[in-house]
């Protein structure tokens, strides 16, 4: 049994999202609230260098390394938390904090000892698991050695960098885990839709096999009865329209309990659909759809399902990216759709039948289609209202 997408998508807005970027201002100022206030711990850092104990050029070495030191971490950590680095570039960052915190601990002083509890965390929460194995008692085996430079008994802050540094090793599994279990229910989504679309194929050919075989049937009877046989003929095509009829209500009856295209299961699809076609896709997991009507979420379905169809098919492109906006307009609340490639946008400039049809679909509901190049590949933007019709004056 499948979680209900409706459900799914009344879940409070207000809960940040593990393992992803910042949606909004208010989930980018929570996580880097949340991230920021641990830098509290550079006050011995700042103190020392405000103390006047230091030559000129010593302060401004100093401030200048701790700067670097400060800028690399928060990039390192933060982007962490959404689309992480390639492996190289956390690699590289990793060694850049791995050179500023001994460097500048034995140079300037004790005070400093605390970067190295930076290090650990950065590590932790960064490297592959394999990897924090040694990296992490490393560190602490190096902040140690120069504390004792500094006639520093370092065994309790040894036990801190290293007990902190795993920490964030089972956070990062958390994390890592949490993303993983909603790959999962995205699958899990896109396999129920499929299961539908097969359960309707089966209805429909079950249905219509029978029905259009006896018309078929009856046609021709009807065909050869007509010269010499008229009345009998006139009976067959009253079978015939009797049967149709009967089509046409058993067609009815089976489509009673097919569903609408959901959002959320096109941009499950979506990710599905592009990761197979070999196009590095960035999807929102999760789409805001409180008061948007059924219509609207239906027509920026199918609106997405053209444009991935496209992607995947024509543009011979190798990165998408899908957005989804709530907009203000004079017009009223709008619900956006964005898909962006980097592919060539196809040949020439005038519209299919596919985007016809869609431009189409989204007008009746209210909404608008844009589709075109742009310098580096094709972008196709869908608006739709994102409350019902008599709700748009409202908000005035």
């Amino acid at each position: 049994m499948t979680e209900d997408p409706q459900a799914r998508e009344r879940r409070p807005e207000h809960q940040v999202r593990i393992g992803q970027g910042p949606r909004n201002r208010r989930e980018l100022m929570v996580k880097t609230l949340w991230i920021g206030v641990w830098l509290i711990f550079l006050s011995s850092p700042v103190q020392d260098l405000t103390s006047g104990r230091h030559t000129t050029a010593g302060t401004v070495a100093g401030a200048l390394g701790l700067t670097a030191f400060v800028v690399t971490y928060l990039s390192l950590v933060f982007r962490n938390m959404g689309r992480p680095f390639t492996p190289r570039v956390v690699v590289s960052m990793i060694s850049v904090l791995g050179v500023l915190a001994p460097l500048l601990a034995y140079t300037l002083g004790p005070a400093w000892l605390g970067l190295f509890v930076y290090l650990s965390v950065a590590c932790g929460a960064t490297l592959p698991v394999r990897a924090t194995y040694w990296a992490i008692p490393s560190t602490g085996v190096v902040m140690y050695l120069v504390g004792r430079h500094w006639d520093q008994k370092a065994d309790n802050s040894l036990v801190l960098v290293v007990l902190i540094g795993f920490a964030m090793v089972g956070v990062g599994q958390l994390v890592r885990t949490t993303v993983e279990l909603r790959k999962a229910r995205a699958t899990v989504a896109q396999l129920a839709a499929n299961e539908e679309r097969l359960r309707l194929a089966r209805d429909l050919h079950d249905l219509l096999g029978h029905s259009l075989s006896l018309i078929t049937l009856k046609s021709e009877l009807a065909g050869r009865m007509l010269p010499d046989h008229p009345d009998k003929a006139a009976q067959q095509v009253a079978d015939i329209e009797q049967v149709s009829r009967q089509a046409l209500v058993d067609v009815r009856e089976a489509v009673t309990g097919y569903r609408r295209p959901r959002l959320a299961a096109e941009l499950a699809g979506a990710e599905v659909a592009l990761t197979a076609a070999g196009v590095i896709a960035e999807v929102p997991a999760e789409p805001d759809l409180d008061g948007v009507p059924e219509e609207s979420e239906s027509a920026l379905a199918w609106a997405l399902r053209e444009a991935i169809t496209n992607v995947v098919r024509h543009s011979g492109a190798d990165r998408c990216l899908i957005r989804l906006t709530h907009r203000q307009t004079l017009d009223g609340a709008m619900l956006e759709l964005s898909v962006e490639d980097n592919g060539s946008g196809g040949s020439g400039g005038i519209p299919g039948n596919g985007l016809t049809g869609l431009s189409e679909r989204l007008e009746k509901v209210g909404g608008a289609l844009e589709a075109g190049r742009i310098k580096h590949g094709f972008r196709l933007v869908a608006r739709v209202p994102a409350a019902p019709a008599g709700d748009v004056g409202s908000g005035a």
